[in-house]
C-alpha cells in the first residue's frame, strides 16, 4: 500500500538537499510527481527544446522512439502520462538507447517509468524507447523537464500525443502549449520587484533589515497604502515556501488575523486565515481579498492584493483602522501548499501600529526585547566579568599582593567585585526568559536545563566562598580545590549554554558568524591563560637557577614576580580590550536581530 505522507516527506528531504547540491547524477525520484527541480528559482516560460516521436498510434507492447533535442542542456527528465489526466502517475516504461548519458528511474509502482541524465555533461539530444503497457490509457502524452543551467530550466515541456488505434482523437484542450501549462510555466502577474519610494510618505512600510531595498534577495518587505475605503498591500521576501503576515492584539501568536502567500507548485496561492495559539493556521473558505497578483523570481516571492478597511463581522477579519502588533513570517511549504512551522522567530513590530494612520517606515525585531536583554546580560557576565575575574585571581596575587583596597588586597577586591557582578547579572538574566514565556519553554532543547545548572553553580560559588577557611587552616587546600572546580565547571557549562542559545529561534544570531565569534572568544581566553602560565613557569625556573635554598627561593620568587608585573599588566590590558571587542560584537548582533 502506498504511503502518501511518507512520499511527501521523502520529496521534501530531497528538495531541501537538492536546493544546495542539485541533481548532477540525475537521481531525481523526488520530482516524479511535479517534475520540478528544486533549484531555488522559477521555470522559464518559452521552451527551447522539442520532443518528437516516430509514430502517432500504439498498441500494448509497442515500442515508440522518443527524441528530445535542442540547444545544449545539462539535465533532463522524461515521462509519459495519460493525456487526459496530466497530473496522473507515469504510464508505461522506457528502454535506453545510450546508457552513458541516460538512466532509468522508477516513479510510483511502475518500474523504469522515467528517464533522466547520468551527469551534468552538456548534450544536444537524447533518444529513448517507450514501451506501451497492457493497461495503457487511450491517449498518452510525453513530457520533459530540461535543465540548461542550474537556475535556467523548463518544466513539463509538452510533447506529441500518441493514441491507440480506432480511438477518437483527443479534444483540442489536450494539445497543451507551454503557455497554458500552469504547473510548469506560471504567469508572473507582477512585472518587477516592489520599491520603497513611497514608504513613510504615502505608504506604511515594514522592512527587515531596516531600510533594505525590496528588490534585493535578502529583504523582507510589507507595505500598506490606503485607497479610499480599501488598503492595497504588498509583501515580498526571500522564500521558496510561503510568506505570511498577521495583525495581533499582543506579541503572542493566537487569535490573530493572518494573510498567507503560499508557493504551490510554482504558483502562488493567496489566502486569509485565523491563527489559534501555536497551531496550524485555519484557512478561510471565503477569501476577502481582491486584485490578487503574484510573482516568483530569483528565489523571491511577491504578492499583492487589496482589502477593504472594514468588513462585515461574519468575515472574522480585523478592521484596518485600528492599531495592532504586526507579525511577518516565512517558512517552507511542501507539495500541495501545506505550510510548515517557520524555522526562525517571526518579525514582530515593537509597538502597536495603525496601517491606515500616519504613513511610517519602520523595522521590526525577530527577537523579543526580554530575550535580547537575557542574551546581552549573559554575554556581559560570562565574556567579561567572569573571565577577567578568573585571570586576576589566578595570576595577579603576587603582582597586587602589596596593594590594598578597603582593607583587603587589591587582587582579592577586584576578583570579588567582578564575581559578585557576575552573580547579579546572571540572576537578572536568568529570570527574563521565564517572564517572557510565562513559564518553562518546551521548545528550547537543552539550553534551559544547562542554564539552570549554571545558575545553581553561580549561586553556590559565593555561598561556598563565605565559609572560606583561614589561609593556613588544614581545610584551606580542600576549599581551594572545590572553589576552582565549581567555578571552572560553571564557566564551561556557560559557554556550552551560550553556544546552544545563539541559534534558538527566539534569538537566532546570524550563522555562521555567531559560532566563529564564540570559538574565537574561547581561543582568546585559553590563549591568554596559556601565555600567562608559561610566563609564570619561566619566572619560577629563573629563581630555581639563582638559588637552591627554599626560603631564598620564595624571596627571589616575589622579586621575580615584581619584575614580571609590567608584562602581566600589559597582557591584562590587551585581554580586557579583546574581551570588550567580542562583547561589543555580540551586543551589536543581538541589537540587529
Amino acid at each position: 500500500m502506498e504511503l502518501p505522507g511518507f512520499s511527501v516527506a521523502v520529496w521534501m528531504f530531497v528538495c531541501l538537499y537538492a536546493s544546495v547540491v542539485g541533481y548532477p547524477n540525475g537521481k531525481v525520484r523526488g520530482a516524479c510527481t511535479s517534475m520540478v527541480p528544486c533549484h531555488g528559482s522559477s521555470p522559464q516560460r518559452s521552451p527551447e527544446h522539442t520532443i518528437t516521436v516516430n509514430g502517432t498510434e500504439f498498441k500494448p507492447g509497442d515500442n515508440i522512439e522518443v527524441h528530445l533535442s535542442g540547444p545544449d542542456f545539462e539535465g533532463f527528465f522524461i515521462q509519459a502520462r495519460d493525456a487526459e489526466h496530466l497530473d496522473s502517475p507515469a504510464v508505461g516504461s522506457f528502454v535506453l538507447a545510450d546508457r552513458r548519458r541516460s538512466q532509468l528511474l522508477t516513479c510510483g509502482r511502475t518500474k523504469n517509468s522515467a528517464v533522466s541524465h547520468t551527469s551534468k555533461a552538456k548534450k544536444k539530444d537524447i533518444k529513448v524507447y517507450w514501451i506501451a503497457p497492457g493497461d495503457a490509457p487511450k491517449h498518452v502524452q510525453f513530457l520533459a523537464t530540461v535543465v540548461k543551467k542550474y537556475r535556467i530550466f523548463w518544466v513539463k515541456i509538452p510533447g506529441p500525443i500518441v493514441s491507440q488505434p480506432d480511438v477518437v482523437s483527443p479534444t483540442p484542450p489536450l494539445h497543451v502549449t507551454s503557455e497554458a501549462m500552469s504547473t510548469s510555466h506560471p504567469v508572473s502577474y507582477i512585472s518587477k520587484p516592489f520599491n520603497a519610494s513611497g514608504c513613510g510618505i504615502v505608504k506604511f512600510c515594514i522592512r527587515n533589515p531596516t531600510n533594505c531595498d525590496p528588490g534585493s534577495a535578502s529583504c523582507f518587505f510589507l507595505s500598506f497604502q490606503q485607497e479610499e475605503s480599501s488598503v492595497f498591500i504588498e509583501m515580498s521576501g526571500p522564500s521558496e515556501g510561503y510568506l505570511a503576515f498577521a495583525f495581533s492584539h499582543d506579541q503572542w501568536m493566537g487569535g490573530d488575523d493572518a494573510y498567507l502567500c503560499v508557493n504551490e507548485d510554482h504558483r502562488v496561492h493567496v489566502s486569509t486565515a485565523h491563527l489559534k495559539e501555536r497551531s496550524h493556521p485555519l484557512l478561510d473558505s471565503e477569501n476577502a481579498l481582491e486584485d490578487v497578483l503574484w510573482r516568483l523570481a530569483d528565489g523571491v516571492l511577491q504578492c499583492s492584493f487589496r482589502r477593504r478597511i472594514r468588513l462585515p463581522a461574519d468575515k472574522g477579519r480585523f478592521n484596518l483602522d485600528t492599531s495592532y502588533y504586526i507579525f511577518l513570517a516565512d517558512g517552507e511549504a511542501s507539495e500541495g501548499g501545506l505550510i510548515h512551522k517557520h524555522r526562525r522567530q517571526p518579525l514582530v513590530t515593537d509597538g502597536l501600529y495603525n496601517v491606515t494612520g500616519l504613513p511610517q517606515d519602520i523595522g521590526g525585531s525577530r527577537a523579543p526585547r526580554l530575550i535580547k536583554a537575557h542574551g546581552a546580560l549573559m554575554f556581559v557576565a560570562w565574556i567579561t566579568t567572569v573571565s577577567i575575574g578568573v585571570i586576576v585571581a589566578r595570576f595577579f596575587k603576587p603582582v597586587w599582593s602589596h596593594s590594598f583596597l578597603l582593607g583587603k588586597e587589591l587582587w582579592f577586591q577586584v576578583h570579588r567585585m567582578l564575581m559578585l557582578t557576575t552573580v547579579i547579572l546572571t540572576s537578572i538574566s536568568f529570570v527574563l526568559p521565564f517572564v517572557y514565556r510565562g513559564g518553562w519553554s518546551q521548545q528550547a532543547g537543552f539550553h534551559p536545563y544547562l542554564g539552570c545548572a549554571v545558575m545553581a553553580l553561580t549561586i553556590f560559588q559565593p555561598l561556598m566562598a563565605g565559609f572560606r577557611p583561614s589561609r593556613h587552616a588544614p581545610r584551606r587546600q580542600l576549599f581551594n580545590w572545590f572553589h576552582w572546580s565549581t567555578g571552572t565547571t560553571a564557566r564551561i557549562l556557560a559557554v556550552v549554554t551560550m553556544f546552544l542559545g545563539m541559534d534558538l529561534p527566539a534569538l537566532d544570531l546570524p550563522d555562521p558568524w555567531d559560532t566563529y565569534a564564540m570559538v574565537g572568544f574561547v581561543a582568546w581566553h585559553v590563549g591568554t591563560d596559556v601565555l600567562l602560565e608559561i610566563h609564570s613557569y619561566y619566572l619560577v625556573r629563573k629563581v630555581e637557577v639563582i638559588e637552591d635554598d627554599r626560603v631564598q627561593i620564595l624571596q627571589s620568587l616575589t622579586s621575580a614576580e615584581a619584575e614580571g608585573r609590567l608584562f602581566k599588566q600589559i597582557v591584562l590590558t590587551i585581554y580586557v580590550c579583546g574581551n570588550i571587542v567580542f562583547l561589543v560584537a555580540f551586543l551589536v548582533a543581538i541589537n540587529q536581530v
